[in-house]
């Protein structure tokens, strides 16, 4: 590297910052008259003029200097006097930290001797997940046989190395996230992913709770020593007074989990299972095929059938007994539109409101619309929670019911259709609240949650003692016929909710429901799965199977 005498007599200094390439800062440095680090008095001691070994030896340094700035270990290597260890080392440092900037200012040089010229200098990089980090050193470059080398040996890349070690980053222990036996949580849709360059958490409670888990610190990870063959860390060099990250504790019962994950082994469907204490809301397992999104907090579904729930509800509170007549016929009309049960079933005469709703009469309730006020729905399921904003300690949906906006609106609503929107989570809380007689906001971190979302509207005892009836018939005598025989007296109801644009349209299948001898409501949803009923069923079956075996 060449370089010209300023009209002061100085060269400019010499500065190298890379992110693998040199950026020059020679320019702006030099017009600062005495400030180059390599000036012409620095470099001859004061002595007025420069000398020229102090000169040669400056150059070959410099050449060595760029090379490692630029992580070419093999050029660094020829400008010391043993390249194959300087490359090695070099190449190992640079492999390790991975900067993405690098720098290296020399200081004053000072001729020790006839051919040997000592230089400190300065190294300066930004490392992923460790921020920036600098140490000083000193190299010193000798003479032999009229060329001049960088004396190469550990202690000059860094002076707290020995031979045999290099530089290396560690991620920073980090907490863990616990279910409620305290031990790691098993459910890789809520614990989500930590970036492995920035030990940075990227999804789920790791990158909500990342500052609690890390211990408060921005730097992730640290910069160590270790042993190049065993791999074993000698020595910290940052994070020696990093906090130490705080454990994050959810609801999650473990053994209700792995039922859950276990119940959804082998559906080809996207899917979810979630359960719920209903005397707290506490959230006992949140399980997703595949995992990845974590569709059964955050999901946003048509809940289709089993939002019959909120729609029975609202009619038992307009005088409704179970016990009414209710005709379900083939089909049922509005402005032109036709709604129909699945199949086009139909139910014999003198079936009532009970019949309609655990066979999932579409057309009875559709033509029970006129019952119903415009915010009717609405106002009847926000005694369930629904649309609200939930405070549960991690990211959900808390789900939607629209003021209706026309006859068409209102009728698809009361089956769940139309601009109904429910998460896997919401309508595990539906059936908790059936079975709780209030609503319960679900929780999954306790510690982070600051006010508990309370239902602006509550329901008439009576009125839940007849849903509790009408979820049982549908599991003795309706479509919830796949939970018939197994233990726990389960109430339950299911859907079959229509989306997209196609004909036949295509549908999810779901199945909500509660065990009335243990504090557990459930969800279980198909993604493009078929029919509550045949689908979602033997799922639900599946789970509670796994709780009871």
């Amino acid at each position: 590297m060449t370089h010209s005498r300023t009209q002061g007599g100085y060269p400019p200094p010499r500065r190298r910052s890379t992110g693998r390439t040199v950026i020059a800062t020679c320019a702006v440095l030099a017009v600062v008259a005495g400030a180059g680090y390599w000036g012409y008095t620095a470099l001859a001691g004061g002595s007025g003029s420069e000398d020229p070994q102090v000169a040669e030896a400056t150059k070959e340094l410099e050449s060595f200097f760029t090379a490692w700035e630029a992580g070419d270990a093999q050029r660094a290597g020829t400008s010391t006097d043993t390249p194959d260890n300087a490359e090695s080392l070099i190449k190992s440092v640079m492999t390790n930290l991975e900067p993405s900037r690098t720098e290296i200012k020399a200081g004053t040089g000072d001729k020790k001797t006839e051919g040997e010229v000592e230089v400190p200098f300065t190294v300066k990089m930004a490392l992923p997940g460790a921020g920036e980090y600098s140490w000083d050193s000193k190299a010193k470059v000798i003479e032999k046989a009229g060329k001049w080398k960088v004396e190469f040996h550990t202690e000059m890349i860094h002076p707290a190395m020995v031979p045999g070690q290099t530089l290396a980053l560690d991620s920073r222990d980090r907490a863990a996230i616990l279910d409620a036996d305290g031990d790691d949580l098993q459910s890789a849709s809520l614990v989500g992913m930590v970036d492995e360059k920035t030990g940075k958490g990227m999804s789920g409670l790791q990158a909500r709770y990342d500052k609690q888990l890390s211990g408060g610190s921005a730097a992730t990870k640290s910069v160590v020593i270790v042993d190049r063959q065993s791999g074993q860390v000698v020595k910290k060099l940052t994070g020696t007074e990093a906090g130490k990250g705080k454990p994050v504790r959810t609801t999650i019962d473990p053994k209700v989990q792995e039922a859950a994950a276990t119940a959804l082994e082998g559906v080809k469907k996207n899917a979810a299972i979630v359960a719920i204490d209903p005397t707290n809301g506490n959230i006992l397992a949140a399980a997703n095929m595949p995992s990845g999104m974590n569709r059964a907090l955050e999901g946003r579904y048509p809940p289709g059938s089993t939002f019959k729930v909120v729609t029975a509800a609202a009619l038992l509170k307009q005088g409704m007994s179970p016990s009414d007549p209710a005709n379900c016929p083939k089909f049922a009309t509005v402005d032109g539109q036709s709604f129909e049960n699945q199949d086009q079933f139909v139910l014999p005469a003198g079936s009532t409101f009970r019949d309609s709703f655990a066979h999932s009469c579409n057309t009875f309730f559709v033509n029970s619309r006129a019952k119903l006020g415009e915010s009717t729905l609405h106002d009847t399921a926000e005694a369930f929670g629904i649309g609200g904003t939930w405070d549960v300690g991690t990211v959900t949906y808390d789900g939607s019911v629209p003021v209706s906006t026309s006859d068409n609106d209102k009728a698809a609503s009361t089956i769940g259709q139309a601009r109904v929107q429910a998460s896997p989570l919401v309508m595990a809380s539906l059936a908790a609240t059936v079975k709780a007689g209030a609503f319960k906001q679900p929780v999954l971190v306790p510690d982070a949650v600051k006010k508990r979302y309370e239902a602006p509207a509550k329901l008439d005892s009576n009125v839940w003692e007849s849903l509790r009836a009408m979820m049982r018939a549908t599991v003795t005598d309706g479509a919830g016929r796949a939970l018939k025989g197994i233990p726990g007296e389960p109430h339950a109801k299911t859907g079959t909710a229509e989306f997209g644009t196609e004909t036949p349209p295509r549908t999810h299948a779901w199945m909500i429901g509660y065990q009335q001898d243990q504090n557990l409501a459930w969800s279980v949803m198909l993604e493009d799965g078929g029919s509550g009923g045949s689908d979602a069923g033997p799922v639900a079956a599946k789970f509670l199977k796994n709780l009871t075996g």
